[in-house]
């Protein structure tokens, strides 16, 4: 039966590893293939005590979707849509099916699945709802919560609980936090529950998309524009992403062009999308702005068609897809890559990178690559440790960078989650009397403490 686990060597090293760049070999792996079959491993684990870990596709930068400890609970095989109600904008899928389906499957109705973390091909529903994940197009549309209506939830036990989203106006029964208990699930990184059905609201599709890559002289003016751009009222982004040269050269090498003529090493480029029907007149207004931060508007290059966007977004995950591979490259010697997810408020972006990249320095390594979702104040670093004194330095690096990042009124992760490996640094953002407060929920849903051992709680 599928509800066994199995203990076969093969198995469990296939399921070792996820983004993150490091490896752990679970004890088991349980391959359910429906909600019930969840519930029948939760049960017998529960009643022998044995850790639990949930994991969808195994794309986690953080090591949330691996585990040493107990069982690996695999959700691939529950991969199913089961239903998109066009009328009622409306979809219901279970946790292994890939974000892209989902996008895919609502966009056949003429509608919108929003959630868009760029790994959307291997990133599942069930963790994209783990780690509350976001994407590009979170500037606009917000995170993977904004777009959860339902859950069905297993929980430790065993037991399974059906959780909606009130949708009143008003509501004061109770402590805020017991308001919308879909929300514990979200975000918790299965240390509370296994997602194993979910419910999203869908959006009608834009008319159109016009995509825009500026190159600017310098990491200054890049970052100046999209400030602008933020608070601009002639256009309105949907995402506004960054890339500092090191990434553009990725990006260029991906596309197998040397477009956008870049100036030196503090070159960089904005990408920007604005969804509407605003056309020729739109891609002026961007232009206009741009050429105002000192933009290289002539070797700017549009993307319009859907084949177009395509690529767009094709080229922006070379980025993180080349990271992973240089890290991989550095596993033999004990390094790996370290990806950060911290963010500010937007106009303090600049002030903030500048403030990583002098972390850097000090530490002696090479300075990271960073792209990212700068529209929200929210980069990503990504390092390459090529050994574990590097790994030290950077880890160094990193922790410096996020007491500035705290000190600006940021968080220390605002997508990926806190998993294993950025459980350090959470007590640096929430108080102890946060942290006894998730604990005593922890202990509510899960008094064994049998689920993700190890994620988020340090």
């Amino acid at each position: 039966m599928s509800t066994v686990a199995t203990h076969d060597e093969a198995v469990r090293l296939a399921f070792a590893r996820d983004a993150s760049g490091i490896e752990l070999l679970p004890e088991s792996v349980a391959r359910p293939e429906s909600a019930d079959e969840v519930s029948e491993i939760l049960r017998e684990a529960s009643s022998a005590r044995t850790p639990v870990t949930p994991a969808g596709g195994q794309s986690s930068t953080t090591a949330a979707s691996i585990t040493d400890r107990g069982t690996l609970l695999s959700l691939r095989a529950l991969d199913r849509i089961i239903d998109i109600d066009a009328a009622a904008r409306t979809a219901r899928v279970q946790p292994g099916v890939s974000v892209a389906d989902v996008r895919r499957a609502a966009a056949e109705h003429g509608l919108l699945f929003a959630p868009d973390p760029t790994s959307e091909e291997e990133a599942t529903i069930g963790g994209a709802l783990a780690c509350n994940a976001s994407g590009a197009r979170s500037l606009r549309y917000g995170t993977t919560r904004d777009h959860a209506v339902a859950l069905r939830v297993a929980l430790a036990n065993g037991e399974i609980v059906e959780l909606r989203r009130a949708r009143l106006e008003k509501n004061t029964v109770g402590y805020a936090m017991a308001q919308q208990p879909i929300d514990w699930f979200i975000g918790s990184e299965g240390t509370l529950g296994v997602i194993v059905e979910a419910e999203f609201a869908l959006l009608p599709l834009p008319e159109s998309v016009l995509g825009l890559a500026i190159p600017f002289e310098s990491e200054a003016d890049a970052l100046a524009f999209v400030a602008s751009a933020r608070e601009s009222r002639d256009i309105a982004p949907r995402c506004l992403e960054y890339f500092d040269h090191g990434a553009v050269e990725i990006v260029r090498d991906a596309a197998g062009t040397r477009d956008w003529n870049l100036g030196g090493i503090g070159s960089a480029l904005v990408y920007g999308e604005e969804a509407g029907s605003g056309g020729e007149s739109a891609l002026e207004r961007w232009v206009e702005l741009a050429e105002r931060h000192g933009a290289r508007v002539g070797d700017a290059r549009v993307f319009a068609s859907e084949a177009e966007l395509r690529e767009a977004r094709r080229l922006r995950h070379a980025v993180p897809a080349c990271m992973n591979e240089r890290g991989s490259s550095c596993r033999a010697s004990g390094g790996r890559k370290v990806s950060t997810d911290w963010a500010v408020p937007f106009r303090a972006l600049h002030e903030a990178i500048v403030a990583a990249r002098a972390a850097a320095g000090r530490q002696k390594i090479a300075q990271p690559i960073i792209y990212g979702h700068a529209g929200n104040g929210h980069p990503h670093e990504n390092f390459i440790a090529r050994d574990p004194t590097e790994l030290e330095a950077v880890e160094r690096a990193v922790t410096e960078t996020l007491s500035h990042v705290l000190a600006a009124g940021g968080t220390v992760a605002a997508e990926h989650g806190i998993g294993k490996l950025k459980r350090r640094w959470l007590p640096l953002q929430m108080s102890e009397l946060q942290i006894r407060a998730m604990r005593a929920l922890k202990r509510e849903l899960d008094p064994l403490g049998i689920l993700a051992p190890g994620n988020v709680l340090p």
